[in-house]
């Protein structure tokens, strides 16, 4: 049973799309506050589409990720107590009580780290709202952390040319298990941790 192809064969698709800069930036600033799926999903496809524009594509997706980034820690900082009944039925709880725990003993290093990691970032934002973290502090963590992840990924498939995504449509079945089983050990790992 193939799953992961047409959804690879759509989200090419869009990717070609003429307003597909405009869903790259929804997605981008959806992701970084409250959106489930990772921007990736879609800068690496118009990156393939259009390997020339990849600088272009990497800023959208740092610009308006940082700025739902702000988002998210505005939701943390003036409205956490309308949101905190959702949180805690919600598979982020665990991740969200961890990272308040790393907020308290790294500070805005977590904000640079998690907005590089495949770690939740809309969780951290989130987070860094509740607590008060220097606003300065986590706009230039956020910043590097989100520009070195969406250059280096679409700065991978720019090298990789014609050969990463012809590979990519052979494998896409295996990568999205694979990214899949990852994520499901992040989930797991997150949880554990936050018992």
């Amino acid at each position: 049973m193939k799953l992961f192809a047409p959804m690879y064969e759509q989200v090419m698709r869009w990717s070609r799309h003429r307003h597909a800069e405009r869903y790259l930036s929804a997605m981008s600033f959806a992701e970084s506050s409250f959106f489930p799926i990772p921007v990736d999903v879609m800068l690496v496809p118009m990156c393939l589409a259009a390997r020339e524009r990849w600088v272009r594509f990497a800023s959208i997706a740092t610009g308006f990720s940082v700025l739902g980034g702000l988002a998210g820690y505005a939701l943390g900082y003036a409205l956490f107590d309308v949101i905190e009944p959702w949180l805690r039925e919600s598979r982020y709880w665990g991740a969200y009580v961890t990272s308040r725990d790393w907020f308290d003993g790294y500070g805005v290093w977590v904000v640079l780290v998690a907005g590089f990691s495949p770690i939740p970032y809309k969780v951290f934002t989130i987070a860094a709202g509740v607590a008060a973290l220097s606003l300065p502090g986590f706009l230039i963590a956020s910043l590097l952390g989100r520009a070195g992840r969406f250059f280096l990924v679409a700065g991978l498939v720019k090298a990789g040319g014609q050969r990463f995504e012809d590979g990519l449509a052979r494998n896409i079945e295996r990568v999205g298990w694979a990214v899949v089983l990852v994520a499901a050990l992040v989930i797991v790992w997150l949880m554990m941790r936050g018992q």
